[in-house]
């Protein structure tokens, strides 16, 4: 199934961490690599990646949690599904990425798919402050509760 997204990894003296993520590997649940990101003065502070497909993002997160982060407090990443407002916020948080709430943002969850033969739906990150009428939110224990990264 087709569904682009785009991942920032935000961190700081992560050069040799996030080395080998910019090298393809087939060993890997997710699939693609990053590309790093240099600043004014040629210094990388981040990373970037692209997904076409949805199940090639498949234990991202999970990837990036297990990582020796020289400073995790320091790792920011950022996921925006092809039908997210904007880009959401995840970090470390006793030792897991969780997405942090964003003032005036709101992830809206359809219900789980009736089986495991579906990908996870990461749900959709929407605006709050632009007037639109949102969908109606699924109540939490109908959910899909597989990490969609």
């Amino acid at each position: 199934m087709s569904r682009d997204a785009e991942v920032i990894v935000l961190a700081r003296w992560a050069d040799e961490v996030m080395e080998p993520l910019t090298q393809d590997d087939p060993e890997r649940t997710w699939r693609g690599r990053f590309v790093p990101i240099a600043g004014h003065w040629g210094w990388e502070f981040g990373w970037a990646l692209e997904f076409d497909k949805v199940h090639a993002r498949t234990g991202l997160l999970k990837h990036l949690e297990s990582l020796p982060w020289p400073h995790p407090h320091t790792v920011q990443v950022l996921l925006r599904d092809q039908d997210d407002d904007c880009f959401g916020l995840w970090m470390f948080q006793e030792g897991r990425l969780v997405e942090f709430a964003i003032p005036h943002t709101e992830r809206i969850h359809q219900p789980a798919p009736p089986n495991e033969d579906f990908s996870p739906d990461p749900g959709r990150l929407r605006r709050t402050d632009q007037g639109n009428a949102q969908p109606e939110q699924t109540p939490e224990e109908l959910r899909d509760t597989r990490s969609p990264w």
